[in-house]
């Protein structure tokens, strides 16, 4: 028996069927990314990055007049790198035009159409780990009110004179913009789940567990957030 009829090694075997699915690539149709010609062609969906909205950190954080409040720039690079605005792929299985709010990493994505996300660094409070689960935006203002719950005024009286609701303004917990979560309750209801996104201007809380709040977010973010996000966005708390 010649060597050459001896049984091939799986090392062999392997390189021997990559060789030539290669070369039948090469015979039967054109390569990915390559015209006939062998010259390169367009890719298929745009780089990473090129939202004209996240084209740098100086230009989304800088300061901004908006609903007659002037919000001030943010110091950027005191923010860690990680929770500033940026686009990132959608690795979170879920479809284009959803939210996702990662209470664990402090991240929210909201997924777009061409296999990317719009991921921001949050800030989590006691309220924003209470519960997880599938809901959806019901409404969405600009500039809200803010009215703290009764338990929140109990443990700090001084708060009784926001009973009717606190005016909206640059030092408003609520901040720029607030999304309202609801979902159904177990009666079948359309209920509100007391859970709120919203602006915030601590920017030094983004990245971390607060001692109060729902999801908050750097002003710039939730105004941004806000101009992407259609009423009745779906919304997914992990």
């Amino acid at each position: 028996m010649s060597k050459s009829s001896f049984p091939l090694s799986r090392r062999q075997f392997l390189h021997f069927s990559v060789l030539s699915a290669f070369a039948a690539g090469l015979g039967g149709c054109a390569v990915p990314g390559l015209d006939n010609s062998g010259g390169r062609q367009a890719p298929m969906r745009p780089e990473i990055g090129v939202d004209s909205d996240i084209s740098g950190f100086a230009q989304m954080y800088a300061a901004v007049h908006d609903g007659g409040f002037d919000i001030p720039a943010v110091p950027y690079m005191r923010v860690p790198r990680e929770f500033r605005r940026q686009l990132v792929p959608n690795t979170t299985g879920e479809r284009p035009g959803t939210i996702i709010v990662d209470t664990k990493a402090h991240f929210l994505y909201y997924t777009l159409p061409d296999g990317d996300a719009v991921r921001y660094g949050v800030g989590v409070g006691k309220q924003g780990f209470e519960w997880s689960g599938r809901a959806h935006v019901q409404y969405k203002k600009e500039w809200p009110r803010w009215t703290p719950p009764r338990e929140m005024i109990a443990r700090q009286p001084e708060l009784i004179k926001y009973k009717n609701g606190m005016e909206p303004g640059l030092m408003n917990p609520l901040g720029a913009r607030a999304f309202y979560i609801y979902r159904k309750n177990a009666q079948g209801k359309n209920a509100d789940t007391g859970y709120r996104i919203h602006g915030s201007p601590e920017w030094w809380s983004i990245g971390q567990s607060v001692s109060s709040g729902c999801i908050r977010l750097i002003n710039q973010d939730i105004i941004d957030l806000y101009g992407r996000v259609p009423a009745d966005a779906p919304i997914v708390v992990r």
